[in-house]
């Protein structure tokens, strides 16, 4: 016997994001793409000439598994790496048509699945969700 009435909250938003995270994964390998593509292609087009140091950072995951999915995305003809002018130690990376057309692809998969996730919920429910997230993080986030 727990002394929980329900399940704890942290066991109760780790299996949901579990399964949430494993449909949004399938609806982008449905596109075409993975979350770690979609991820990255989102990040270079958020930002105008993106270094592998920041998207990095921005997808937060650690470098050498960018290099590793930059690599077989460099290969797919999405995007292209190079050198930067003022510091040749860093990589800028930028899309590629092939690169464009498949952000558009996968976006609407993204789209798509955030209307499937947000079905019957109304938005004052799901701004009040963000607000108890977000109360979550803070109350996790390491002390400043």
């Amino acid at each position: 016997m727990t002394p929980f009435d329900r399940p704890p909250v942290g066991m109760n938003l780790a299996r949901t994001s579990k399964l949430v995270a494993q449909a949004f994964d399938a609806a982008l390998v449905d596109a075409g793409g993975t979350l770690p593509v979609w991820l990255t292609l989102l990040s270079v087009k958020s930002s105008e000439l993106a270094n592998q140091r920041e998207l990095a950072g921005m997808i937060g995951i650690q470098g050498a598994t960018l290099t590793h999915h930059l690599n077989a995305m460099e290969a797919q003809g999405l995007l292209t790496r190079r050198r930067d002018p003022d510091n040749r130690r860093v990589h800028l990376v930028e899309l590629t048509q092939a690169g464009e057309a498949m952000f558009l692809k996968l976006r609407a998969a993204a789209l798509i699945f955030d209307k499937r996730l947000r079905a019957g919920l109304p938005d004052e429910r799901l701004a009040e969700f963000a607000e108890v997230l977000a109360a979550l993080r803070a109350n996790v986030a390491p002390a400043k």
